[in-house]
């Protein structure tokens, strides 16, 4: 049988040794950290956070794959309340419905972005200003910039209709990414695939490997410096509250691209009863320090839930830098990323290399293509 290493224990990682594994060959899995998960890794119950959203979109091959392999378990799509609680804000005011410049947006989903032109000026030459500002921060969300508009228009705007105006909604996994990786790992060990926590590996195992794990600790590894892709930096609070009927679903921030949203109105394990587990993030401007970005994350959490600092009974913040997966500037695609064959039996797997997707979804298709070339398949 093919020997095969595969080295970080992300949702990458595991599906790539998973593919192989599947292909017929004999995979040891490589993690050095005690726990399997990367950056799916959640905090312990009874609050269970992650560092960013945690949702699966049906209309992806990430869904269906997981599918096949009944690995998906329990999920919820938004209730109806959670509809009715969604909130913008626009104007340094909240309110219940987005500024009508934005609407015509959304509605012509059929149109095909360019690569070179940025988001926000393809937006405000055929909507407006407005719309363009309200467009792009909308996608804070998902790219976790302070300034999605920069962005490539081919990047952000398929990204934009995936998110809020989907062919299939959103699931979220009942407890969020744990239970996942835990049937992920159960799913691997069941295939033969030989899992090792807590062993840090310094030097390159002998190919075929497959490295899935940041692009920093990939270049160590490889003894080369891989180019820089642009990511994420923002700055993350998790918080538990009491409950209150005032508390809005989601906040949509239109002024600042931060979001708000109550993880326990679809998944209530993620709380003990009677408390709403809460995730804020609001991406950081250019030079600004955690504690400038935290004090405008929490005026915005004062919108989103009233009297909140009264009510909290456990919290967590933090800033998340380069850890939000990869973004495309103008002129540029996923197809300029790093390559995941980087010659000689050594392949890249992760969010940050040359594949296409959405969030957890690049790490997805970077490990099946990485798992086929190693084996052949």
């Amino acid at each position: 049988m093919q020997r095969i290493t595969v080295v970080g224990g992300g949702f990458a990682g595991l599906v790539a040794a998973i593919t192989c594994a599947e292909a017929g060959a004999r995979v040891q899995l490589l993690e050095a950290h005690r726990t399997l998960g990367g950056r799916a890794r959640a905090t312990a119950p009874p609050y269970v956070a992650h560092d960013g959203p945690h949702v699966l979109y049906r209309d992806g091959p990430w869904w269906r794959w997981l599918a096949d392999r009944a690995l998906i378990g329990a999920s919820s799509g938004v209730p109806l309340s959670g509809l009715t609680g969604f909130r913008f804000r626009h104007g340094d005011r909240l309110r219940r419905t987005p500024p009508a410049e934005l609407l015509p947006v959304l509605a012509r989903r059929r149109r095909v972005a360019p690569v070179d032109a940025d988001f926000h000026t393809w937006i405000r030459d055929r909507h407006g200003e407005v719309a363009a500002v309200a467009a792009s921060n909308l996608m804070g969300v998902a790219t976790f910039d302070a300034d999605p508009g920069r962005l490539s228009a081919a990047f952000v705007w398929p990204r934009l209709l995936r998110v809020f105006a989907p062919r299939s909604p959103a699931r979220y996994l009942t407890g969020g990414w744990n239970g996942l990786l835990a049937r992920l790992t159960a799913h691997a060990r069941t295939l033969g695939v030989a899992v090792e926590t807590g062993a840090r590996v310094t030097d390159l195992p002998e190919p075929p490997v497959i490295v899935a794990t940041t692009l920093d600790a990939a270049g160590r590894l490889l003894g080369t410096a891989l180019p820089s892709v642009a990511s994420g930096r923002t700055v993350l609070l998790d918080l538990a509250v009491r409950d209150d009927r005032r508390d809005a679903f989601v906040v949509s921030d239109l002024d600042a691209a931060g979001w708000v949203e109550r993880y326990t109105l679809p998944d209530p394990t993620l709380a003990p009863p009677g408390e709403s587990l809460i995730q804020a993030q609001l991406p950081l401007r250019t030079a600004e320090g955690r504690a400038d970005g935290l004090a405008r994350l929490e005026a915005l959490v004062d919108l989103a839930l009233p009297g909140w600092r009264e009510r909290t009974t456990w919290r967590r913040h933090g800033v998340a830098n380069g850890r939000s997966g990869a973004l495309d500037l103008p002129g540029q695609t996923w197809r300029d990323r790093p390559a995941i064959d980087r010659g000689d039996g050594v392949y890249l797997a992760g969010d940050m290399v040359a594949a296409p997707g959405l969030l957890s979804e690049v790490s997805f298709h970077s490990a099946v293509a990485a798992a086929r070339l190693a084996t052949g398949g």
